[in-house]
């Protein structure tokens, strides 16, 4: 499948899905930086919100001093919000979001509103075995005494089920790239460009 240019002629509209543990935080920031475009994940939208005083920002500040959880609609709003920068007229890289259907369809409605869609979703596959592995010897390096087996393995569970209808979507689309998780960092970075590549994108020429 040949990766649709979008109107800037650069397709680098991207979305980087992986259970807890995968490890996409962190390739998600390799792989933006391989292609000069912003990694944005949820929670930095969040603070970047919050720090910046903005009315969407003081929303999200008192809902989470409350305790509660930001909704659907609000997130979405932040994330809109942060795509509109100019910063990601030329693509981005999501990490975070959306997380569940409804999220799907308030992204489809601003990308379509601004004739863009999604190019490529990088699904990261990690065994559910090493994802528990991964998080409790980085819960015991951090004392973080509270993440236990089992509250790691409930936190997979609402990935699995939250995140399996998403990729769905996206798979009909012919969009999402598996990608095997496990190796070094250079190794799974190296997976991914080449499936990013193999759909026609391409990187920024080096300075």
């Amino acid at each position: 499948m040949t990766l649709r240019p979008t109107q800037d002629g650069a397709a680098s509209r991207l979305l980087i899905v992986g259970p807890q543990g995968s490890g996409k935080g962190t390739q998600g920031i390799r792989i933006a930086e391989a292609f000069g475009i912003p990694a944005i994940s949820t929670g930095d939208v969040f603070r970047g919100a919050v720090a910046a005083g903005t009315e969407l920002g003081l929303q999200v500040q008192a809902i989470i001093a409350a305790g509660d959880l930001v909704s659907d609609e609000l997130t979405s709003a932040v994330v809109r919000d942060r795509l509109a920068q100019p910063d990601a007229a030329h693509g981005f890289l999501l990490d975070g979001y959306p997380r569940n259907l409804a999220q799907v369809r308030s992204l489809d409605e601003f990308l379509d509103g601004r004739g863009q869609e999604l190019d490529a979703v990088i699904e990261l596959d990690v065994p559910r075995d090493e994802s528990i592995a991964r998080l409790s010897l980085r819960a015991t390096e951090q004392g973080r005494t509270d993440d236990t087996e089992e509250v790691i393995a409930n936190r997979l569970a609402i990935y699995e089920r939250e995140t399996s209808p998403i990729l769905d979507v996206y798979r009909d689309r012919g969009i999402v790239d598996v990608i095997d998780g496990l190796g070094s960092l250079d190794e799974i970075t190296d997976r991914v460009i080449a499936a990013l590549e193999a759909r026609g994108m391409s990187r920024p020429a080096a300075a």
